[in-house]
């Protein structure tokens, strides 16, 4: 059998997985319309049952096994989203379930994780460690293991977007959507190329990784699936050593172009989501609306970014946005070197008033390395409309005689 799914597989799949999940809405967005100079249109994935397009491949997956398979229940490992999937579908299905998560997994993925019924087991710092106990794990007890992209139904199971997406937006010229192991872009790229060809049209697939785990260009350039040394990264989604072997054939054939983010770009993504469409995302999740406002999109006519999930921890989230802000130019961090005198701390309250900037936390130390006994220290957060606004306002105090220093975020 041919590891490139059919067509005909898609739409059986989408079939059997119709009272599983849930169609999410595609809707059109005049904020990135404006940046990219051409419509663009979000999935939103992000409102799918548990949170994340997870749930397609791990429900199918599950609906594939014999009476057997699944009297002896199935295992997983994930730090949050595929762990969320298999333990719905599990649910769903009547079977026993056993989650491994590394210690540091988010709490509200732990809750949900295990809300969907599924027996948690939290052990080792990272999902490498998790995935091994899994593995383990089945072979002591015969349990299923379902892994979270290297496999061919989970492929046909995340492919059932695809469908959706042209079914939605079925004028769209390009889809842009992150890329971790290969699952969801392999099975939408299939999808979407298969029925573009039905209809004797083109559309074209850009595939989104995090920079600092961007393991699909050096294996493109080597032909293979090869391993690289992973940085930390807040898209933890898409934080993958390897891509799939499975998933990166169908990647090799159907994905037009790959391209990377950084932390801010993403961070920045987060934000204008937040402000502009009124959604949660999580990294993950708007690794395609980054690469958009990272000018990494072509303008090719109507464009279409995934929005694959909304998981973000809220304390997480809080220091996204302030990220966000800072890598916007709409938040600074400066410190100012101050004569121990009265009156210094008013009047660089008054300049920045002056510049129209906003003071959000303020910290005046006379201890720290390097200080005279004259000295002191104001450290200033300070929210500002954008990065001209930002320089007008250190201008402002640079013209007044003091000497801000740009704090790094």
């Amino acid at each position: 059998m041919s590891e490139v799914p059919s067509l005909a597989e898609f739409e059986y799949a989408a079939q059997s997985l119709a009272e599983v999940i849930s169609h999410t809405p595609t809707l059109p967005s005049r904020a990135l319309s404006d940046i990219l100079g051409a419509p663009v249109v979000l999935k939103m994935e992000n409102l799918q049952r548990t949170g994340s397009f997870k749930i397609r491949g791990a429900a199918y997956r599950l609906s594939r096994l014999s009476a057997e398979e699944r009297a002896r229940g199935v295992v997983a490992a994930s730090a949050g989203n595929h762990a969320q999937g298999v333990a719905l579908a599990a649910q769903e299905l009547g079977i026993s379930a056993t989650i491994f998560m590394p210690l540091g997994v988010p709490v509200p993925k732990l809750l949900a994780t295990r809300g969907y019924g599924a027996d948690v087991v939290l052990e080792g710092e990272t999902v490498a460690t998790s995935l091994r106990l899994a593995a383990e794990f089945a072979e002591r007890t015969g349990a299923v293991l379902i892994p979270p992209f290297d496999h061919r139904d989970v492929v046909i199971g995340q492919g059932t977007l695809g469908l959706e997406l042209l079914q939605d937006a079925p004028d769209v010229e390009t889809i842009v959507l992150g890329i971790g192991g290969g699952g969801l872009i392999a099975g939408v790229a299939a999808a979407v190329k298969a029925r573009a060809a039905e209809l004797g049209r083109t559309v074209r697939i850009i595939g989104v990784q995090a920079e600092n785990a961007a393991a699909v260009p050096p294996s493109l350039q080597a032909g293979h699936p090869v391993d690289i040394v992973t940085r930390p990264t807040i898209a933890d989604g898409i934080l993958v050593a390897r891509p799939g072997a499975i998933p990166f054939d169908i990647i090799k054939e159907y994905v037009d172009e790959v391209v990377t983010v950084s932390d801010d770009d993403l961070a920045r993504a987060i934000l204008v989501l937040l402000e502009q469409a009124k959604v949660v995302v999580e990294p993950a999740g708007a690794a395609g609306v980054a690469a958009i406002l990272a000018g990494k999109v072509p303008r090719t006519g109507k464009t279409l970014a995934v929005l694959s999930g909304g998981n973000i921890d809220p304390l997480l989230l809080q220091r996204v946005v302030s990220h966000g802000l800072a890598a916007s130019g709409r938040y600074l961090t400066i410190r100012i070197p101050l004569p121990d005198r009265p009156g210094q701390l008013a009047r660089v309250s008054e300049l920045i008033a002056e510049a129209g900037a906003n003071v959000i936390e303020a910290m005046h130390t006379r201890h720290g390395h390097g200080l005279q006994i004259s000295d002191v220290i104001l450290e200033l957060s300070v929210e500002t409309r954008g990065p001209e606004h930002s320089e007008h306002t250190l201008d402002t105090l640079r013209a007044a005689g003091f000497e801000p220093i740009l704090v790094p975020d």
